[in-house]
């Protein structure tokens, strides 16, 4: 069987339908949970100081990358309910599980010794993994990776998705932070095996007894212009052991170890973006980056948004008006949301299309019910491609369509992402299918952003019906398939909830502890 037909396959097997859910645990032994902190036990810790709202200028060096860790891979509160207490972070993820582990490569950075470094989010710290092997020009280079365990202990076969979501997330995070900063950020073409072995993760005795740790992707940072990585570091004087999350064995889902060997990538599956000035954020950026949080439940009295805003949070959506995080994917858009409107002043509710490049509106044509208007609706400016499909009101097929949650009917939208799925599993091959979930993941995290902006409050939807949604909407093949929900409205505080800052100042580490 060829990789190809393993991952479509792998789609398919677990897609949620109305009669039946994907394959997932029977039951969830909450004492169980995974561990959401991975560890790496006799690996110096290097503390890392914390920045305060609003602070610039932003200098490359130590504290600079302290910042950028911090507003995107870093906690931003703590909750707690009784005596249960649970940390939030700046990146969401599918049931607050966080799959995503964030590793720095450093060299010439005032104020950290060269080395490859973990980093650890509940102590704002670097756990030094290893040092760099010979010299070499000034770099920073960020990788990702995930525990795929963390989402399937919860979510079972379908799992897999969720976790190139997070990653997808995990990118908008880095971006906007890196913008934050006045810096650059661009996506590096490595082949998975060449990150295993970069991060260490390929160490199978660092590993042992623990959950692995696959790899994702490559980014470098820079103030002004990105290096060209002709070789990559090689670490050497290894420490570290990773602690085990605990939880069920993984072995209840080898479909999931089968689909992430089909859509592993070689250097050639992902193109380098061209380089680029850095970007730097709005004023309000860091505010909204510190804010945000995903939305449990909405108030739909309270959740009418401006149509002005609404135009304004889908026009961020484009990367040709809005670069910012857009330069970050080194491909064309190839998602395009269609949005169930229930509350927008002076919009109609109703099915709305979104294609975000200018072949993607034949393409939906096509794909979709023939009996589609496709009416510009009036008041929205002529530059943005928004469709009405057909009036009405969607708030019951909406909320069906989302697993039957009710988040999805009392906002003032939510939409479903339909991903270009045939042409770019045949022109990109296997790894395109996690492209494609990558940029689902990065547009969700700009919604989460622009909403905060608007007053309201996002959250991303996960679960729905897969086939459901496309007969919906009239598709009956496999040029568009939905990836990913989200929702925006006017969020219900629950009192019940105390909030607590993400780093107590007694928690914080001593600042010469560079281990």
């Amino acid at each position: 069987m060829t990789d190809s037909t393993l991952i479509r396959q792998y789609h398919e097997r677990t897609k949620h339908r109305l009669g039946a859910y994907a394959r997932g645990p029977e039951y969830l032994d909450w004492d169980s949970q995974p561990d959401p902190f991975r560890r790496f036990a006799g690996a110096p810790l290097v503390s890392l100081p914390l920045s305060g709202p609003g602070e610039l200028p932003v200098t490359w060096n130590r504290a600079g990358i302290a910042r950028l860790l911090e507003l995107s891979m870093g906690l931003s509160a703590w909750k707690q309910f009784g005596p249960d207490r649970w940390a939030l972070r700046c990146n969401p993820s599918s049931g607050n599980l966080h799959p995503t582990e964030a590793y720095v490569v450093i060299r010439g950075v005032e104020g950290i010794d060269d080395g490859i470094y973990h980093y650890a989010p509940r102590e704002h710290a670097l756990e030094r993994r290893a040092s760099l092997s010979g010299g070499g020009a000034p770099v920073c280079l960020l990788g990702l990776s995930s525990i795929v365990w963390r989402e399937a202990w919860k979510y079972g076969e379908r799992a897999l998705r969720y976790v190139q979501l997070d990653v997808g997330h995990a990118l908008g995070a880095l971006r906007y932070a890196a913008a934050a900063n006045g810096w650059g950020l661009r996506i590096e073409a490595v082949s998975d095996a060449a990150l295993a072995r970069l991060l260490g993760l390929d160490r199978a005795a660092d590993f042992a007894g623990a959950e692995r740790e696959v790899p994702d992707l490559l980014l470098q940072l820079y103030p002004d212009h990105p290096l060209a990585l002709d070789t990559l570091p090689e670490g050497r004087h290894w420490q570290g052991r990773a602690n085990p999350l605990g939880g069920e064995p993984y072995l209840h889902w080898p479909v999931i170890d089968e689909a992430a060997r089909a859509i592993e990538a070689r250097a050639t599956d992902l193109p380098t973006a061209a380089p680029s000035r850095p970007i730097p954020g709005p004023p309000d950026l860091e505010r909204l980056i510190r804010q945000r949080r995903s939305a449990q439940s909405y108030i739909p009295q309270q959740s009418e948004l401006p149509l002005a805003a609404f135009c304004t949070l889908l026009e961020a959506l484009f990367p040709k008006t809005h670069p910012l995080p857009w330069d970050l994917l080194p491909w064309p858009p190839r998602l395009h949301p269609v949005l169930f409107v229930h509350r927008v002043a002076g919009l109609t509710p109703g099915l709305y299309a979104l294609p975000r490049h200018a072949d993607a509106m034949d393409l939906m044509r096509s794909s979709m019910n023939p009996e589609f208007v496709w009416q510009h609706p009036e008041g929205c400016p002529d530059s943005l491609p928004l469709f009405r499909l057909v009036e009405g009101d969607m708030r019951k097929i909406a909320r069906t369509l989302s697993c039957h949650q009710e988040i999805a009917s009392a906002s003032s939208f939510s939409l479903a992402m339909l991903a270009e799925f045939d042409q770019t599993l045949e022109t990109v091959g296997p790894p395109g299918w996690r492209h494609l979930h990558w940029e689902a993941g990065l547009l969700g995290q700009v919604l989460y952003i622009e909403a905060e902006r608007a007053g309201m409050r996002g959250t991303g939807i996960g679960c729905f019906f897969d086939d459901s949604v496309h007969q919906t909407l009239g598709i009956g093949d496999r040029r568009l398939q939905s990836l990913y929900h989200f929702t925006v409205g006017y969020p219900r505080e629950d009192p019940r909830l105390q909030a607590l800052p993400p780093y107590a100042r007694q928690e914080r580490l001593p600042e010469n502890d560079n281990g």
